[in-house]
């Protein structure tokens, strides 16, 4: 299946939280999209690895994407390596994105700064002939560069390359994120707090959106940063 949109994740809720709006619009107007996650959350305080498998499962339908893969690469400890990298090569190979999306380029977890560079290196890598990868039914891949790589904003707060509206999506993102039910603000929670587990966080998802929107002129936006010049074709294509 090829894919218009790739977003990958360190941890399962990611993607949500870093670009979930974007990529419910994208859907809306037809996109073929899906979500690599590359861990599965098991050091997370709160909740359990197959807890943040059930919730991933619902956030992906809430969203409406039309896959979702876990590499289960350990999470603290993937490094920026050879294997790794192979494996994000089978999932760009096997997909063949036109864009990726990937964690922030730096933040306050470890994971998603490497992840950031672990799946920007590897969609590099991915066009590459000469790098042999294989289906799990032994068929040598096509080699596969994606268009663009983009990287959404999550704890620190990065200054956007761009911003897309994303006025009319906030409900389906916000529904998306509090699938995690067992991560986020919850009155009735034994669980330990944690940074992102208090009200403040939860209401900082929508007043960031509401903020870049703010400095576009619309109600809600979402901001990414970017490896390389966004060419356009005239200036009366920015907004």
């Amino acid at each position: 299946m090829k894919l218009d949109i790739l977003a990958f994740g360190a941890h399962p809720d990611d993607v949500e939280l870093g670009c979930g709006a974007t990529l419910a619009k994208e859907i809306a107007k037809g996109k073929k999209v899906g979500i690599i996650d590359l861990t599965r959350g098991e050091l997370g305080t709160r909740g359990t690895a197959e807890t943040r498998d059930k919730e991933a499962t619902e956030a992906a339908k809430i969203l409406g994407v039309l896959i979702r893969e876990n590499l289960k690469f350990a999470d603290g400890f993937f490094i920026n390596d050879r294997n790794h990298q192979l494996e994000i090569i089978k999932m760009i190979r096997k997909y063949q994105p036109d864009l990726v999306i990937c964690n922030a380029i730096d933040d306050r977890h470890i994971d998603h700064g490497k992840g950031s560079k672990l799946v920007s290196d590897a969609c590099f890598l991915s066009g590459l002939i000469k790098i042999e990868t294989k289906t799990d039914q032994n068929i040598v891949q096509v080699p596969w560069r994606p268009k663009q790589v983009y990287h959404y904003i999550q704890w620190k707060n990065i200054e956007p390359d761009f911003v897309v509206d994303v006025t009319g999506y906030v409900d389906k993102k916000v529904a998306s994120v509090m699938a995690y039910k067992t991560q986020f603000f919850d009155v009735n929670s034994k669980e330990p707090e944690t940074p992102i587990s208090n009200k403040n966080f939860t209401d900082s998802v929508v007043y960031r959106l509401r903020d870049l929107g703010r400095l576009i002129g619309v109600e809600h936006a979402e901001g990414f940063s970017v490896e390389r010049y966004i060419a356009v074709d005239s200036l009366f294509d920015i907004k």
